[in-house]
């Protein structure tokens, strides 16, 4: 089964905890608001969730 990431973006303030912390830069910063450009690049290490200071952030396998 492929792992889902999802982001709220009502949620989301662009804290940007999540692109500093992923290690393989799944993540990018449009319009103030996360996006995962590179989703197909995660490697479920689940900082993003963990770091997220509003929650924003669900992954299947974390």
């Amino acid at each position: 089964m492929k792992s889902t990431l999802k982001i709220d973006h009502d949620k989301c303030t662009g804290a940007g905890e999540c692109k500093v912390l992923c290690p393989v830069e799944v993540f990018e910063i449009v319009n103030g608001k996360s996006t995962a450009s590179g989703v197909a690049e995660c490697v479920e290490c689940c900082g993003c969730v963990e770091s997220c200071p509003t929650g924003a952030i669900e992954h299947s396998s974390c």
